[in-house]
């Protein structure tokens, strides 16, 4: 009996973790320390905090892998959800191991903005373009992130010159295009944008750099 206990302990899974990028959400967990964990199997439950039944989640009932998709099942982002998983290992299960509760709409990284840069002579036009969710409209195009949330664009600009790490705050608002005036002929100009969410006090990362030579 004592050995079956011990198996049960040593694939329990560990660090049950939600993560989500703009309402992408995936369940993470880490094996247990059983030597022969690549055999280990499991099992992933959710539910929506208050109710009292679990629901099974098909796609990840049995499988080898420690990364399991719950976008589609976490869709109601104002929800706060749990979930919880087990493992199997020569027909001795573990307990299950919960996460933390998970609500969405708080708790989504928000990705950054994609930025396209098209110059003149003394000036940058930017063109930001907000990301988007997983969520479809009946026309099936991407609900964008900006439907969720009273977002801002944040956009920086990064004189080569000076300081690859000097980056100077240019426009902070909603507009998807802006220009940016009085600029030097012949300097290397890079700008940056990232997303902000006033009400959370929120940062998306930093976009890819986009750079032009006026």
């Amino acid at each position: 009996v004592l050995d079956n206990h011990d198996l049960q302990e040593s694939i329990k899974p560990q660090k049950v973790e939600f993560h989500s990028l703009n309402f992408n959400t995936t369940l993470h967990w880490q094996p247990g320390w059983a030597r022969e964990a690549r055999d280990t199997l499991y099992f992933v439950q959710y539910k929506v905090y208050g109710q009292s039944t679990w629901q099974n989640k098909d796609e990840c009932w049995g499988i080898s892998s420690h990364v399991c998709d719950l976008t589609h099942e976490t869709s109601d982002i104002q929800e706060p959800y749990y979930s919880r998983v087990r493992a199997a290992l020569a027909g001795v299960y573990s307990n299950w191991s919960l996460s933390c509760r998970f609500t969405p709409w708080r708790e989504t990284m928000i990705g950054p903005p994609m930025v396209t840069v098209v110059h003149s002579n003394k000036s940058i036009t930017v063109k930001l373009q907000a990301p988007r969710s997983p969520y479809k409209r009946k026309r099936g195009s991407k609900i964008p992130m900006t439907n969720y949330y009273d977002l801002l664009y944040q956009v920086f600009i990064i004189n080569n010159f000076l300081d690859e790490q000097h980056r100077v705050l240019v426009y902070e608002g909603k507009e998807k295009v802006i220009k940016i005036q009085d600029l030097r002929p012949g300097v290397s100009y890079c700008i940056v944008a990232k997303m902000y969410l006033p009400m959370l006090d929120h940062s998306s990362a930093y976009s890819s750099r986009q750079c032009t030579v006026l």
